[in-house]
């Protein structure tokens, strides 16, 4: 993965969490500017993977890392901002998507090597 992919990437996920947590904001979309958020989230989202993917990402490892890490930021910003109980059996299952994402790309380098 080149350095403007790994970034791009980055700010695909930065959108998607930005998008994700703003729903729950928005309250049905009843609220205009969190509303807004979540709009503008999910559109950069997409538009910053497609770039990072143009830059060199492969798909399958692009969209194994955004989708991971946009699950375990997600969880973890409902558990801190909106108090959501995060029982034992979800973090372990967090744990596994972590795991599972770092072996997918340590993976792909081996093979790359």
């Amino acid at each position: 993965m080149t350095p403007a992919a790994a970034l791009l990437l980055c700010g695909a996920i930065g959108c998607d969490v930005s998008a994700a947590v703003s729903l729950k904001v928005a309250e049905g979309f009843t609220r205009p500017v969190p509303s807004v958020v979540v709009v503008i989230g999910y559109i950069g989202s997409v538009v910053f993977l497609g770039l990072a993917i143009d830059r060199g990402l492969d798909i399958g490892i692009g969209y194994a890392l955004w989708s991971a890490a946009g699950t375990t930021l997600v969880a973890i910003a409902g558990a801190v901002f909106f108090r959501e109980r995060l029982g034992l059996v979800a973090l372990v299952g967090i744990a596994f998507i972590v795991v599972g994402a770092i072996l997918v790309n340590l993976g792909t380098a081996h093979i790359d090597a």
